[in-house]
């Protein structure tokens, strides 16, 4: 069946990855003449999307599992797909999908872009394991029409190691819509002791390597001198660490974190806050809670983790503290409790000017419809 339009294949491991993360993606690429294949787990942020034509295939994706038989399933589930619908191109995000859709366009001949949204918790890990999964990463890059880096860090290892072969792209993460994430009214805010009670966010997955339980005992500590302090966290709980689930119901008993859940919007929340807490030592890609809460005028408070501290102008859009310490954590909350608020404010409108200036989403877009328009040798209607 002969097609009128270049098909692109997107595939990723979550709905929130792909509205939050690559709609002005898919809408420019659309906006380009090409015609759109999702594959993705299926999720509420889809009903968000119910405007943009696309079409739609829904794996199962065991995210953080380690069956072989469930990944050997995905594999032939990805060669299968790409057999019938023949896509021109695949754009591949997040771990599985980036090796087991890679090794099977690579099969059927058809090129493939990764985006390393970050090692993972593979950064974490030790001895065989840690080898066989990085072998895997290897095995998927060495053919791509090109790889694209979300940190200098991730770059290195991967080039430094031989896993990359051929073409390869450093882009800011990404990338944030500003317009989505438009400068916020910042709040009044007191220190900690007195005026108003001054709040604080941890956005993302409940999850060890993310350190969350760092925030949870740096709330614990502070509150008991700043008791005008707010401690939210807002993100789903990993299912491999549903324990988390007793301790923040404790912990919201006596009033020292708040669990808000997932929410479909998190702006609200980013709105009355004066800053993000994102203590992770996840191998991250970029990370987008900072670039978005950079982007709407919060303080930023992060470890110096690769994919943290580049969003990050040390001193001037917040503070940087080295990642596990939460010695030092607690240090650096209560040198942003000494602020008076209009430093605060002065210093998120910082923020969003440096992402304004280096982490645009457009910059990203544009960087994938050139290589794209390269790939297939610029034919579109």
């Amino acid at each position: 069946m002969s097609k009128n339009k270049p098909l692109i294949a997107l595939l990723t491991n979550n709905d929130d990855d792909i509205y939050c993360f690559r709609k002005e993606l898919i809408e420019g690429l659309i906006n380009e003449g090409y015609e759109m294949l999702i594959s993705c787990p299926n999720g509420p942020k889809f009903d968000l999307m119910r405007d943009i034509p696309f079409r739609y295939d829904d794996p199962v994706i065991d995210r953080r599992g380690t069956n072989v038989i469930a990944d050997a399933k995905l594999f032939l589930h990805y060669r299968k797909l790409f057999k019938n619908e023949r896509p021109d191109v695949v754009l591949t995000y997040t771990a599985k999908p980036n090796v087991y859709a890679s090794i099977a366009a690579r099969s059927l001949n058809i090129p493939y872009i990764n985006n390393v949204t970050g090692i993972g918790s593979v950064v974490n890990m030790t001895g065989l394991k840690k080898n066989f999964i990085l072998w895997l990463f290897k095995l998927a890059y060495k053919g791509a029409a090109c790889v694209m880096f979300q940190n200098s860090t991730n770059m290195k290892l991967a080039v430094d190691s031989g896993m990359v072969k051929g073409d390869y792209k450093l882009i800011p993460g990404s990338g944030v819509d500003l317009n989505r994430y438009p400068l916020q009214t910042y709040p009044d805010g007191g220190d900690g002791i007195e005026g108003n009670t001054v709040v604080f966010n941890y956005i993302g997955r409940i999850l060890h390597d993310k350190g969350v339980d760092d925030y949870i005992e740096a709330a614990k500590r502070i509150k008991k001198k700043y008791p005008n302090t707010e401690f939210n966290m807002i993100g789903f709980i990993e299912p491999t660490e549903n324990h988390y689930e007793k301790e923040l119901d404790d912990l919201q008993k006596q009033g020292i974190v708040y669990y808000r859940g997932s929410q479909k919007d998190v702006k609200p929340w980013v709105k009355r806050a004066h800053a993000i807490i994102h203590p992770s030592t996840y191998g991250e890609g970029m990370s987008n809670v900072l670039l978005e809460n950079a982007s709407s005028g919060r303080f930023l408070i992060t470890t110096d983790n690769p994919g943290c501290q580049e969003t990050v102008v040390n001193g001037e859009s917040g503070y940087i503290y080295h990642g596990g310490d939460v010695d030092a954590l607690i240090k650096t909350i209560k040198k942003f409790l000494e602020l008076d608020n209009e430093t605060r404010k002065s210093m998120g409108i910082r923020g969003r000017e440096y992402v304004r200036d280096n982490f645009s989403r457009e910059i990203v877009v544009e960087a994938y419809k050139k290589k794209i328009k390269n790939i297939i040798g610029g034919f579109c209607e």
